[in-house]
């Protein structure tokens, strides 16, 4: 019998109902949809769909569809270890099931990351992308992985480990939101300076820089394992969309910004 991860968020972060999850997704990609990027990696953000949802189809209708994806996030309950794989063999949605890809997983774990659910079962960071995934690359499999903090050295160590086992049909996801509840023009020169490490593939002034300029950029770790995973298999990184919560609320004082990136 599969192992199932149910949905945990849906009815709070979006529909849970299929029909009406559809129609929020048609209605927050509306526009041309061009499916004609050759994506290797993506940051999209996790917030509930009416805020952050249009910045993550702004990437999802660019790109390609791949046949793996590979899902990074950070671990925002503070349970389990300070990196795992989700253990299941399938995750549920409203729009249907996704399976593991148990092989890569399996060659993933070999690094020496722990296979347990504890930290991915009320994890809403990864899940909230998989409706996305599921209209826009349809067959598809995936490996979840969520991370607490890692030191620098192996971030860089994990990193290119994954180098070395992507293949040209991997998607590297990376699910992030950027500053967190501060004035919009704070965080927009803060995130700037995050988003010139990331334009420049530079993991080690993204790491130094979250840490040292305290900017809340909750998936920075994933991000900074991206970018070593990623660097000398792209030829640009890029934004797509960078908004914040105060395009919604109005309230400006107090934002959860958001950035929809393609790495190229």
């Amino acid at each position: 019998m599969s192992i199932v991860r149910q949905e945990a968020v849906a009815g709070l972060f979006y529909p849970e109902e299929e029909n009406t999850l559809l129609k929020a997704i048609k209605l927050l990609c509306e526009g041309d949809t061009t499916q004609d990027l050759d994506a290797k990696g993506i940051i999209v953000p996790h917030a509930g769909y009416i805020y952050s949802g249009h910045t993550a189809c702004s990437v999802y209708k660019k790109i390609k569809p791949k046949k793996k994806v590979i899902m990074m996030g950070p671990n925002h309950t503070g349970i389990g270890p300070n990196i795992s794989i989700d253990s299941s063999d399938v995750w549920h949605t409203p729009l249907g099931e996704v399976a593991i890809d148990k092989e890569l997983r399996e060659k993933i774990a070999s690094f020496g990351i722990p296979i347990e659910p504890r930290a991915h079962q009320k994890e809403h960071a990864l899940e909230v992308q998989l409706p996305f995934l599921q209209v826009y690359f349809k067959e598809f499999s995936i490996v979840p992985i969520v991370f607490g903090f890692l030191d620098y050295d192996n971030i860089v160590k994990f990193g290119k480990f994954l180098h070395d086992i992507i293949d040209e049909d991997t998607l590297i996801l990376v699910s992030s939101d950027m500053s967190h509840y501060i004035p919009a023009e704070e965080a927009k020169k803060k995130d700037s300076l995050l988003y010139d490490a990331i334009l420049n593939l530079n993991s080690l002034e993204l790491y130094k820089r979250a840490i040292n300029y305290n900017i809340t950029m909750c998936g920075f770790i994933p991000a900074a394992v991206a970018i070593e995973a990623l660097k000398d298999k792209v030829k640009k990184a890029y934004a797509v969309e960078y908004t914040n919560s105060g395009a919604i609320t109005k309230d400006f004082n107090n934002v959860v910004a958001y950035l929809g990136l393609i790495f190229e």
